[in-house]
Formats: C-alpha cells, structure tokens, sequence
C-alpha cells in the first residue's frame, strides 16, 4: 500500500514511484585494484551543476583513488538512460582521505559535461541538509548488487534512523540492501510522489553480526566543506 510506505518501514524492494530520484540517483563504474566495481551516487544541487555525492569508499580504499570513474543517473537493467559521466575529479572528507575513518566515509565526484551540457542541467538534483539531527524519518536508496539483488534495479529502504550505539557517529537504518548500494543517497523530508528530499547521508556499512541495518555517516561540518569544495571546483 503506497499510501502507508512513508509509515512502515521498507527493509528493502525495488523503487517503483517516479519523480526525481529516478533520475537523480544512478550506478557508479569504477576500477579498483585492476578489477571493475561498482558503487551508487547521486546528483545535487550545485554551482558547477556537475557534483555527485558518494560514499569515500567508491572514490578511495586502503589508500588508492579509484580510476576511470563513471556516473550513470537513472541506471536500470543495464541501460543508461542519460548516458555516462566521466569523473573529471573526485574527491572525499580529509578525515577518509587521510585514514579511511568510517565516520566521514563520504566522496564527492565532479563529472565532465557531457555532449555539451553539465550533468543537473540533464537529470535535476537534489538539495541537501547539514547538522540535522538523528532520529530521522528516512529513505535510502542505492543499486545493491550482491545477493539477493543484482544490480539492475533502483531499490530502496525508509523508516526512522538510529544512531550507531557501537563504533560510529552513524545513523543506523533498518535496510536489507548489500554490496553496490555503497554511495547512494538517503534522504530527509522526502516526498514518494515527486521523488525529492534533502540529502542528508550515503550508504556507508553494515556490522556483521548485526544483519539488515546500513549505517550511514552523519552529514556536519566536514561533509558540508566537502560539497563547497566540489561544487566549487
């Protein structure tokens, strides 16, 4: 019952309303370590019209930037809809570029115009919110591509967050979404029929021992610097 989804927790299902999530969030195609991987992102509003937010991770791990970094908004079954985005920069929180440290696990991607025309101008973006709090009605979405998913499907998880009572400063999110997913935006004050919200975390993590919930960092000060630094370059 669409009616009642902002109410009940979704753990995980395909995506299956329209608005601009469908257009905003997309696949992201990387190498790492000389193999192909993906992760998700999506598009934000911006000065240069050009920056995706992702999770650090899907720029940077154990040290090494990723290479030939593409964005492909509004990813299903394999088509690329509004065609791919080459990374001209990435970037993430000097927290994750120094040391990785899962609290500021979020990256940034300014992408190259594309057949003349920056990337917002062709998808749309979203706005986003900083210092907002926790416990946080929420939805998060992503292209999960391990088991049981496959990556071809826009999916997505909403209920209200927690905060991480382990080993982060992370929101926590009941959400059954796996390995792809990493990157992709959660929102606040998200609205099922126009498919808009205010970005406010990436999919970040899950505890193994501690399965169905993704954890997402907190969007403060560092993350905001990070996105002025992104969409002023």
């Amino acid at each position: 019952p669409a009616a009642l989804s902002g109410v009940l927790p979704q753990a995980g299902g395909p995506w299956t309303g329209q608005g601009a999530v469908t257009t905003t969030t997309g696949r992201v195609f990387f190498t790492y370590q000389g193999r192909n991987a993906s992760c998700s992102g999506d598009a934000v509003t911006s000065a240069n019209k050009s920056t995706v937010l992702t999770a650090g991770h899907c720029v940077k791990l154990q040290g090494a930037w990723h290479t030939n970094w593409v964005f492909v908004p509004g990813y299903h079954d394999g088509q690329a809809p509004y065609g791919k985005w080459a990374a001209a920069s990435t970037l993430s929180t000097p927290q994750w570029t120094a040391s990785e440290d899962i609290n500021y696990d979020v990256g940034a991607a300014v992408v190259a115009p594309l057949d003349g025309k920056k990337l917002t101008d062709v998808v749309g973006g979203q706005g986003l919110s900083f210092n907002s709090g926790y416990n946080k009605a929420m939805y998060a979405f992503g292209y999960p591509a391990a088991a049981p998913y496959d990556g071809t499907k826009l999916i997505y998880c909403s209920g209200t967050t927690l905060k991480d009572p382990l080993f982060s400063h992370d929101h926590g999110l009941s959400c059954n979404m796996t390995g792809g997913s990493s990157g992709g935006p959660w929102f606040t004050s998200f609205d099922e029929k126009t498919g808009t919200g205010l970005q406010s975390s990436v999919n970040s993590f899950g505890y193994q021992f501690l399965p169905n919930t993704m954890f997402g960092p907190y969007f403060g000060d560092d993350v905001k610097a990070l996105y002025d630094k992104a969409q002023a370059s």
